[in-house]
């Protein structure tokens, strides 16, 4: 690892999410060392918001547009500063990117028969199946209730 290869990693950061499939309902950013450098430019498509969880907690939500983030990571700065964490930052955060675009012709079903005691006709066996359609409001509670801290 060269001096290029550090100093490469301190250049600003460029935050985006595109979705070329029609059923995610949560993407998290791959970002391997969870460090958002001061001035990263976060772009949230239409049908989107963008979650920052810092230290396990939500930090804010972001919702379509292009947005500059103001950070603790002075890029070198902060690596020099970081000398007692092993020079790894120790400002972290996670990026979950919400879809908050209507998700349709969702099936639900049983998946056996669901045996039931009817007056007239004794034992029953009914199934039941249909369709349904969804979509994410409030992305922080969406996260915390439901998504949680699942990594895919």
């Amino acid at each position: 690892m060269g001096i290029f290869n550090i100093i490469k990693g301190e250049f600003i950061d460029v935050i985006e999410w595109v979705d070329d499939t029609t059923d995610t309902l949560v993407f998290k950013f791959p970002d391997e060392d969870k460090a958002v450098k001061n001035g990263a430019q976060l772009t949230v498509r239409e049908s989107q918001v963008a979650v920052l969880v810092n230290e396990g907690i939500i930090a804010d939500v972001y919702g379509p547009g292009r947005h500059e983030l103001t950070t603790s990571n002075m890029p070198i700065l902060t690596k020099l500063k970081s000398w007692k964490y092993g020079f790894e930052s120790p400002f972290k955060v996670d990026i979950f990117f919400v879809g908050t675009k209507q998700f349709v012709n969702e099936k639900w079903g049983t998946s056996n028969p669901v045996p039931m005691r009817d007056q007239d006709f004794g034992l029953v066996r009914i199934r039941a199946f249909g369709i349904f359609a969804f979509k994410v409001d409030d992305a922080g509670t969406f996260l915390k209730e439901v998504f949680g801290t699942c990594a895919s």
